[in-house]
């Protein structure tokens, strides 16, 4: 299936040449990726916050559980912030605010793990 952009935000000297629905299709796969990295954000906070409040299965405190979270919820953000990057924005400050990210997790954006042996 193809898409192309709306003829209203074409200019008029403007033909609709391979590149452009090209260019186009690149566009919405980025919205799309960015999308469902944001998805992901929200799923780790939401088990870090349940974790945290005791609901589910291994209720609050510290811990080798706690952390696995806390690392995958940086992981995800991390994957998250690249792809606002990719998407031309630059500044992750407003989705900071929004997705209530803890300095916790931000702390951890973009630190590699070396595995446990």
């Amino acid at each position: 299936m193809s898409f192309r952009p709306p003829q209203s935000l074409s200019s008029p000297g403007s033909r609709q040449t391979p590149l452009n629905a090209l260019e186009y299709e690149i566009m919405a796969e980025r919205a799309d990726a960015l999308g469902r990295c944001g998805l992901k954000v929200e799923a780790a906070l939401a088990a870090l916050s349940a974790f945290d409040t005791g609901v589910g299965d291994a209720g609050g405190g510290e811990g080798p559980a706690r952390e696995a979270l806390v690392d995958a919820a940086a992981n995800v953000t991390w994957a998250f912030f690249i792809q606002r990057e990719l998407c031309g924005f630059r500044s992750n400050r407003d989705v900071i605010e929004r997705y209530r990210i803890p300095g916790e997790v931000i702390a951890r954006v973009g630190v590699v793990r070396r595995p446990k042996v």
